[in-house]
């Protein structure tokens, strides 16, 4: 939610901004009447703002009447450092990784608390997936995202544990236990998750390190961790490989 944004000094940018931001993972198609309520502006200058962003692609309108984002603001944000640099030099590892295994992989980053997908490739196995590219999901419930999680700040850390929401009866809830998990993924060099994020899913995940940063998050997901030791090491090489890549 936008705040202040019909304040008396708000500028046309920042309403069209709050217009925008009122979209999220959970708000992905909103109505007029939600747009401005959740923009905290006046219907009529949410409608005329809006035919603004609909006319120049940030927005569109779908047949029932409600709205999404638009093309062309998805085209623009690939342009961001984030998301081009590192999906193109890790593009051919994890094409790799998925001939390899043939499971669903993930290219992730932190984007402050959360965990946000910046390539995917669908595996051929019929296993739930919730994650879409340029989707954001909780660090806590993903192994990608506890992967990140464990190399995070503490400030960060701490954000994540003092709000652990449950998305499955399976997410880990309890911070004494995510805490020895995250010690595991620093110590193990991996990350699982099983049934936490969506049923019928586990996951692996390995961090991509930049020197010694970790800049990044690879990971799989599998209807079983079965084979695990094998799938590390392909995960790891990939890893690696793009490590290298991004120099």
């Amino acid at each position: 939610m936008a705040g202040n944004s019909s304040a008396p000094g708000a500028t046309v940018t920042s309403r069209a901004l709050a217009l925008l931001g009122a979209f999220d993972e959970r708000h992905r198609r909103l109505t007029l009447t939600e747009l401005a309520e959740r923009a905290e502006l006046p219907v009529p200058t949410a409608h005329r703002l809006v035919g603004e962003l609909v006319a120049w692609g940030a927005l569109a309108r779908a047949q029932d009447g409600a709205y999404v984002v638009g093309r062309r603001l998805w085209d623009i944000g690939l342009l961001a450092p984030v998301q081009t640099g590192l999906r193109e030099l890790a593009s051919p590892y994890l094409h790799d990784l998925y001939g390899a295994t043939l499971a669903t992989v993930h290219l992730a980053v932190r984007d402050g608390a959360e965990v946000l997908y910046v390539d995917r490739l669908a595996g051929h196995a019929s296993v739930p997936v919730v994650s879409s590219v340029g989707s954001r999901l909780p660090m806590h419930a993903t192994g990608v995202g506890k992967v990140l999680l464990a190399h995070a700040p503490a400030e960060v850390q701490h954000a994540v544990l003092s709000d652990l929401a449950r998305v499955t009866p399976y997410t880990v809830t309890q911070p004494g236990t995510l805490r020895r998990q995250l010690a595991r993924v620093q110590r193990d060099g991996y990350a699982t998750t099983t049934e936490e994020m969506s049923l019928g899913a586990c996951s692996l995940a390995v961090p991509i390190r930049r020197g010694p940063d970790v800049v990044a998050s690879l990971g799989l997901v599998l209807p079983s961790l079965k084979d695990r030791a094998k799938l590390v090491g392909a995960l790891q090489v990939a890893a690696r490989g793009i490590g290298r890549a991004l120099g």
